[in-house]
């Protein structure tokens, strides 16, 4: 039959009819002797025949602010979700500022997430709807905005925002019409520009918990289209119509679920501004842990937001005093408003890290690891601009879009607890890299959810991470290094089968630098472990370099040097590598132990965003202001649970 077939289509109809006698007597599946005909097949020529694996990364941003966000329309924005998504896939537009501004390359999603509470209020207000002029206070503040103190007018609606002295009459509620018609512009803005297979518009919004000034905040990314999002309307935070309690959103995302059938994920970033409340080991909320908030937190939780504007989240000097690199972007003076200074005593329930550690010691107490978190970076950017590349950054709020001043103003200055940071110490990162098998909603959604993201700060560097037990040294040497990490093993994400007698698990790594972006220093495996004593560890290896660098007696790898030109920011990529790529055996596993392994990728040094701003203004920064910066890749987790 096989042999007929390649003659043509002439012939396919008699080919098959002389089969059917001899294929109504076989008893076997048809999967079977569809594999019994593959293997009769000669080999084909072409090593891109049946894949069915991610064969690039996407990248995105899961976390962008328009308008239509309270703080976002208070702080000067006027970006709407339609230009959010029009800049995002590569048009140019024009600021909040009034400056031209494009990206170097278009990004391959992006999702507006707008906080929930009294989301379209600021467009509503800046357009003088009758709902708000028949207020008294709205009326005052439209007039102050229309006679120029809009800044005046800013300040009053967020201390009254805040402060729980806004007029109810104003407050765009659930299930009021100004609250839908918010909502159900910004599913028709994503619908809109949603194109699939070219760019991917999500729909999302920002759950923005924030009691006491300590961060909580989560994003909720539909993998629907609006006909589904468009049943429900977004949780909020102020009750009744929502809660401040994590718990709370996971009902409400199970409500909606089981009302459309749809599905939702949610992704948690800045624990280091929550002073010690994202990454609970104890007790959440007056409640002590159990398995049910284990097991709920780990469904709903898919990932988390370990690099953006506010500071990396990854690991904290503190906490990992042996790693050379956890001392990058670091946000750790206080909560979100300064209201509350830090204590060394929250570090270790802020930081990803530590929380995988965490999570393997409570696996063991309730059964399931609440922490079992993919990683992404995103901007958290107010601008409705998610341009987060260092040579074109426009900062987090409208105040800090570019300007010669943007450096020497104060981000969070509260007088009664001494907390301040400065704009200058505002990270551009980053990016959220998806390895997806299409660039639509419901292939890059899939990928979220089985956690095969990675995060960067801002570069769009490809990363590969996979773990198995069967990876050999030649495997690095091959150039299609991803058919050989899904035949062997798992990707990013994923969990190690079983130990086989006697084996340690390895791993097979590759990076490749960005394109237009500077070389790479070396390929990192962070490792965490819980011994038979309880007791937790975490151990940094470079497995994978550039140059002909050797480790000294102390084990750690030295430097790659610096070609950064801070005055004229600028640098050469006369050191470092265009890819790395190597096979690493673990030295030290006990098949007794649960571990998890996670992918850092660095840079070699380039000027940060500030020495842009000074050779760009003339201007000098204050003292202490970071000038270069060492961009860098964290892949999500694979992770080890030894037999039971």
């Amino acid at each position: 039959m096989t042999k007929t077939l390649l003659y043509g289509t002439a012939l396919t109809s008699l080919a098959i009819g002389l089969a059917l006698p001899a294929l109504a007597q076989d008893t076997g599946t048809l999967d079977q002797r569809k594999a019994e005909e593959a293997q009769r097949r000669p080999p084909a020529y072409s090593p891109y025949v049946g894949r069915d694996f991610p064969t690039r990364p996407f990248f995105g941003d899961t976390h962008l602010h328009t308008s239509f966000s309270m703080d976002a329309g208070a702080f000067g924005a006027r970006i709407a979700p339609r230009d959010a998504y029009r800049f995002a896939r590569g048009e140019e537009i024009t600021s909040n500022t009034g400056q031209p501004v494009k990206l170097s390359r278009p990004l391959d999603f992006l999702v507006v997430a707008d906080h929930s509470d009294n989301m379209g209020f600021f467009p509503d207000l800046f357009a003088g709807k009758p709902n708000l002029l028949a207020d008294p206070t709205g009326r005052q503040w439209y007039d102050m905005i229309q006679s120029g103190k809009g800044a005046d007018a800013a300040m009053a609606i967020i201390v009254a925002f805040s402060h729980a002295t806004f007029p109810k009459d104003l407050m765009y509620f659930p299930g009021t019409p100004a609250y839908h018609s918010a909502w159900q512009d910004t599913i028709d803005a994503a619908e809109e520009y949603n194109a699939p297979g070219r760019f991917t518009a999500f729909i999302g919004f920002e759950w923005t918990s924030n009691t006491g000034g300590n961060n909580l905040h989560r994003n909720v990314i539909f993998r629907d289209n609006g006909d589904k999002a468009s049943q429900v309307e977004p949780f909020t935070v102020y009750p009744p119509y929502g809660s401040d309690n994590p718990a709370e959103l996971w009902k409400w995302m199970q409500a909606y679920e089981t009302k459309t059938g749809g599905n939702v994920l949610a992704i948690a970033h800045n624990g280091n501004l929550s002073n010690g409340l994202m990454f609970p080991v104890v007790e959440a909320f007056g409640k002590k842990l159990d398995s049910e908030y284990a097991e709920t937190r780990a469904k709903w939780e898919r990932l988390y937001e370990a690099t953006q504007t506010k500071g990396t989240g990854e690991a904290h000097p503190f906490l990992s005093p042996n790693d050379e690199f956890a001392a990058f972007e670091i946000w750790d003076k206080g909560n979100l408003d300064g209201s509350v200074a830090k204590t060394k005593e929250m570090l270790e329930f802020e930081y990803a890290r530590s929380a995988y550690k965490n999570g393997l010691k409570l696996e063991k107490e309730l059964g399931t690891n609440p922490y079992t978190f993919g990683l992404v970076g995103s901007s958290d950017a107010h601008t409705g601009l998610a341009a987060m590349e260092e040579d074109n950054f426009f900062g987090k709020t409208v105040p800090q879009e570019p300007s010669p001043h943007r450096m020497m103003e104060a981000f969070i200055n509260n007088p009664k607890t001494g907390v301040k940071v400065m704009d200058w110490e505002v990270s551009a990162s980053g990016y959220a890299a998806v390895w997806s098998r299409e660039n639509t909603r419901e292939s890059l959604w899939d990928a979220m959810e089985r956690k095969e993201t990675y995060a960067t700060t801002g570069p769009r560097m490809i990363v590969r991470f996979f773990g198995g037990w069967d990876f050999v040294q030649q495997d690095a040497q091959d150039r299609l290094p991803a058919r050989i990490g899904y035949g062997k093993g798992v990707p990013m994400g994923g969990d190690l089968s079983a130990a086989p007698g006697g084996k340690a698990p390895t791993f097979l790594v590759a990076a490749l630098k960005d394109p237009i972006g500077a070389n790479l220093d070396r390929y990192q495996i962070v490792k965490g472990w819980l011994d038979a004593d309880g007791s937790l560890h975490e151990k940094v290896y470079d497995v994978a370099w550039s140059g002909g660098r050797k480790p000294g007696g102390d084990g750690k790898l030295p430097p790659v040097g610096n070609t950064v030109d801070e005055p004229n920011a600028t640098w050469t990529n006369t050191i470092g590598a265009p890819e790395l790529i190597a096979v690493w055996e673990d030295p030290e596993f006990d098949a007794t132990q649960p571990a998890f392994y996670y992918g850092r990728v660095i840079e070699i040094p380039t000027p940060r965003w500030t020495a842009y701003d000074g050779k760009r203004f003339g201007v000098k920064p204050l003292p202490g202001a970071t000038m270069t910066v060492t961009e860098r890749a964290y892949t999500s987790p694979i992770w080890y649970r030894p037999k039971p």
